[in-house]
C-alpha cells in the first residue's frame, strides 16, 4: 500500500515535471518569435544595391540598353534588376512598349529619392576613401588668396598643429562644389553665398589701394589720383569697374582714353604690376610681403570697399573633424575674427 502510494505521488512529479518543460518551451518560443518580429521592424527593409542603380540609370536616361553600357552589363540584365526590384516594391516602375520603355508617375517620385540616396552615398564614400584622417583637411581657395596669403602663414600653422595635414589646392573663385568633390573647407569670393546648405564666415572684407613697382613710380610722376589717368591702368577681367568706381569716388571721371591691360586674374595682373607694366588694384592682404620687401609701393593713398569679400565655406550637414575645427579657429583668430556667423 505504501509502495502505491510512492508511486503515484512519483507520477504525479513526473506530471508536473512535464508540464514545466511544455510550458518553458511554449514561452521560450513566444519570446523567439517576438525577438525575430522587433528584428524585422528595426532592420531596415533596403531592395538590393545593383537593382536601385539600375533602376536610377535607366529612368535617368530613359533606355535599358544606354543603362547597360553605362553599367557595363548587358540590356537584358538590367531588365532583369528592374524586373526584380519591381517584384520587391509591387508596383510597375516602367511602361513596357515594344523596344521602349516610359518610366511611370510611381517610378518618376521613385527616381527622386534614388538618385538623392545615391549621390549621398557616393560622396560619403568618396570622402572617406580620400580623407579617412579626422587630422587632415582638404581645402580649396583662389590663387590669390592660397599663393599670396596662405602659403606665407602655413609654417606658423603647422608649427601649432603638427598633427594637421592640410591638402590645398586652387579652384573657382566663385563657385564651390561640394557635392561632387572631396573638399572639407574652402575660401570662396564674391558676395555673400546665399545657399542654405552651406555655412558661411566672413574672412575678410575686400579694401583695394593702388600698387605699382618702385621703378615705375619712379619714372613717372604720380602724385595725385588724377596722375593715374595719365598710367597704364591694369585691369582683372571680372572686376573691370573697380578702377573707375576708385576714380569717381574721389570725384574724377575717366575720359575712356586712358590706357590700360586686362588679365583674367589677380595674380597676372599683380605679376603685370611688379614688371612695371602699369598701376593695378589689389587688397592690401593679398600683397603684405611685397609691400614690406619693397617690390610694390602704394603710390598715391586711396582706397576702395568693392562689396566683395573672402568666405569660409562648408556644408551644414557635414560633422566637423578635429583637422575642420582646428583650421576654421585658427583662420578667424589670423584674421581678427569671431566665430560668430556673418
Amino acid at each position: 500500500m505504501i509502495y502505491s502510494v510512492l508511486r503515484l505521488d512519483h507520477c504525479f512529479v513526473d506530471g508536473y515535471t512535464k508540464v514545466a518543460v511544455v510550458i518553458k518551451q511554449t514561452i521560450e518560443f513566444q519570446l523567439k518569435c517576438e525577438i525575430n518580429s522587433l528584428i524585422e521592424v528595426c532592420i531596415r527593409r533596403l531592395p538590393p544595391l545593383n537593382a536601385l542603380r539600375s533602376f536610377e540609370s535607366a529612368a535617368r536616361l530613359g533606355s535599358f540598353n544606354q543603362a547597360a553600357e553605362e553599367l557595363y552589363v548587358t540590356p537584358s540584365a538590367v531588365s532583369h534588376q528592374i524586373k526584380a526590384l519591381e517584384e520587391y516594391l509591387g508596383l510597375k516602375l516602367f511602361h513596357r512598349e515594344k523596344r521602349q520603355v516610359q518610366i511611370t508617375v510611381a517610378g518618376e517620385k521613385y527616381l527622386v529619392a534614388v538618385s538623392h540616396a545615391l549621390d549621398e552615398l557616393d560622396a560619403a564614400t568618396r570622402r572617406l576613401i580620400s580623407a579617412p584622417n579626422t587630422s587632415s583637411l582638404t581645402f580649396e581657395a583662389p590663387p590669390a588668396f592660397l599663393s599670396r596669403w596662405m602659403m606665407p602663414r602655413i609654417k606658423d600653422f603647422q608649427a601649432l598643429y603638427p598633427d594637421v595635414e592640410l591638402r590645398l589646392s586652387t579652384g573657382s573663385v566663385n563657385r564651390i562644389d561640394f557635392d561632387h568633390s572631396d573638399l572639407d573647407m574652402a575660401v570662396y569670393f564674391g558676395d555673400p553665398p546665399d545657399d542654405d546648405d552651406i555655412e558661411v564666415r566672413l574672412v575678410h572684407r575686400s579694401v583695394v589701394v593702388p600698387v605699382c613697382s618702385p621703378r615705375k613710380l619712379e619714372e613717372h610722376q604720380i602724385e595725385t589720383l588724377a596722375d593715374l589717368r595719365k598710367q597704364t591702368l591694369i585691369h582683372v577681367t571680372s572686376r573691370r569697374n573697380e578702377w573707375q568706381r576708385l576714380l569717381q569716388k574721389a570725384g574724377i571721371s575717366m575720359t575712356g582714353e586712358e590706357k590700360g591691360l586686362s588679365f583674367s586674374s589677380t595674380q597676372l595682373a599683380l605679376g603685370a604690376a611688379l614688371e612695371g607694366l602699369g598701376v593695378a588694384l589689389s587688397d592690401k592682404s593679398l600683397i603684405s610681403r611685397e609691400l614690406q620687401y619693397g617690390q610694390l609701393v602704394v603710390p598715391v593713398e586711396a582706397e576702395l570697399l568693392t562689396g566683395k569679400a573672402f568666405y569660409l565655406v562648408y556644408p551644414k550637414d557635414r560633422q566637423l573633424t578635429y583637422g575642420m575645427r582646428i583650421f576654421r579657429e585658427w583662420l578667424l583668430e589670423v584674421m581678427g575674427l569671431s566665430e560668430e556667423p556673418e
